[in-house]
């Protein structure tokens, strides 16, 4: 239960997944005619049936707060967990407002409404059996392919030794400094700071990874994590984010300013 799922945060993938959900549940309703639909007229059916599918979707987007918050309670990682206590509670929630809907909407002041045990066993359990392979296979397709897009932008830093170095996204490299024959990496693991001294040359890892800017001979930052100036008795240094503060040489200062300046502009 505590293994990694795979986990999209995109909200632009979850929107077609709910906007398929909705489609696939009106397929779903018309194609098997469940709790005689099959009485309906025609134009009654496409004025009702759409509205369980409008149901289902809406529900999964009501629920993708209530999964960013598990996103982030679980420090930006999705369990096996996580994906059922998503799914069970949007299942129980989307039933409920179904059910809503079926009786205030659909046979709104019918006598004899179908109770909500035969509708279960009748539609809702049916269709949950049907549409939630769906949803699995949407969420973990997007899942994956969101994995495989993180794990082709990473980068590794290497060390001299066979089994020195570091993999991680560009973006959660703070800082590196020269330190004798090491470089010391300053990195994001989550929310936590992190500091990993490699053998290596800082002139290498900068030919390497232009990305990140030469700011001193010593010293290479990310723009990305830059906070703010400080100037103190005429030196300017750059304070990163979790207030690491490096100093800025005169012949790197106009490099420095340019990138940063595009960077945050």
């Amino acid at each position: 239960m505590k293994r990694l799922y795979p986990f999209d945060p995109l909200t632009k993938h979850h929107i077609i997944i709910s906007l398929l959900l909705a489609i696939w549940v009106f397929v779903f309703l018309y194609f098997t005619e469940p709790l005689d639909v099959n009485q309906l007229p025609n134009n009654e059916k496409l004025m009702y049936l759409p509205g369980y599918g409008l149901v289902a979707g809406f529900c999964y987007l009501l629920f993708l707060p209530f999964q960013t918050y598990l996103y982030q309670r679980f420090e930006k990682q999705w369990l096996i967990l996580s994906e059922l206590a998503f799914i069970l509670t949007f299942s129980v929630v989307t039933i409920i407002i179904a059910r809503c809907y079926y009786l205030f909407v659909v046979v709104a002041n019918e006598p004899n409404p179908y109770t909500l045990g035969y509708m279960l066993t009748a539609i809702f359990l049916p269709a949950i059996a049907t549409i939630l392979p769906i949803i699995l296979i949407g969420r973990y397709g997007f899942g994956k392919y969101y994995e495989k897009r993180l794990e082709d932008q990473k980068i590794e830093i290497k060390g001299e030794g066979n089994y020195e170095g570091l993999r991680l996204q560009l973006n959660e490299v703070i800082s590196i400094q020269s330190s004798d024959n090491y470089v010391e990496v300053f990195y994001l693991s989550g929310n936590d700071l992190k500091k990993t001294l490699i053998r290596n040359k800082l002139s290498v890892i900068a030919d390497e990874f232009p990305e990140l800017r030469r700011a001193h001979r010593s010293y290479l930052i990310n723009p990305f994590h830059f906070q703010q100036w400080k100037t103190e008795n005429g030196k300017l240094s750059v304070i990163l984010n979790y207030q690491i503060e490096v100093p800025i040489s005169k012949t790197y200062q106009n490099d420095i300013k340019a990138t940063i300046n595009s960077t945050t502009n």
